[in-house]
């Protein structure tokens, strides 16, 4: 592979724009918060990207110790990337690079992409306690490991095994609940979110 592309600066933060800095690289790793993905979903939910870009991409992150590539055991044919533990540790970076960038959203526009579990990363601010909560929106599901260690922030879909909380809500709520802009304990008491479970995490989210 070709030298990586450096800012040639003694300065942590140019270090980190070296490896990161690229169109689209943080994008794949919030695709790959989520957990191990395969090449065609990566693609299908970075809408906009080629072909040609994300294998780019792909391979440096591999290069750089972001990502990693592995077969998926029998029956399974195809490969997956998922991050490395340095790659996983970009979790804060993503998140508070969403908090400056909210307030650039406005309004959705006509031509703007959206995927449900895009919405993980700022719901996980609103969430306290512990715990997996399976959130449903109308463009979709997705889970989040509240105060989770390690292992996959979020995952597209319904949660894997029991969730310990179900949330119900629609998407400009959920975007408000992780602008900060409304309490979680207030939608549900106003009834913009239904939560179910019989846990201790759904008791406290009804009991806020």
């Amino acid at each position: 592979m070709p030298p990586r592309r450096s800012y040639d600066q003694y300065c942590s933060a140019a270090r980190a724009l070296d490896l990161v800095g690229d169109r689209w690289t943080l994008l794949i790793v919030r695709e790959l918060l989520a957990g191990p993905r395969r090449y065609t979903d990566l693609h299908a939910d970075l809408p906009g990207v080629s072909t040609d870009v994300l294998a780019s991409r792909l391979k440096d992150m591999e290069r750089d110790g972001l990502a990693t590539r592995r077969r998926l055991p029998p029956p399974g044919v195809a490969s997956v990337y998922e991050l490395t533990a340095r790659g996983a540790a970009l979790l804060p970076v993503l998140q508070a690079l969403g908090r400056w960038g909210e307030g650039e959203l406005g309004e959705r526009r006509p031509t703007d992409a959206v995927r449900a579990h895009w919405f993980a990363l700022p719901l996980l601010r609103a969430l306290d306690g512990r715990g997996v909560v399976e959130v449903r929106l109308e463009e979709g599901e997705f889970h989040v490991r509240a105060g989770a260690e390690e292992g996959p922030a979020y995952g597209d879909g319904p949660a894997p095994g029991e969730a310990d909380a179900r949330l119900v809500m629609d998407s400009a709520t959920c975007a408000a609940v992780g602008r900060g802009e409304l309490a979680l304990a207030d939608a549900v008491r106003s009834g913009r979110v239904t939560v179910s479970g019989d846990g201790p995490l759904a008791k406290a989210l009804r009991e806020g």
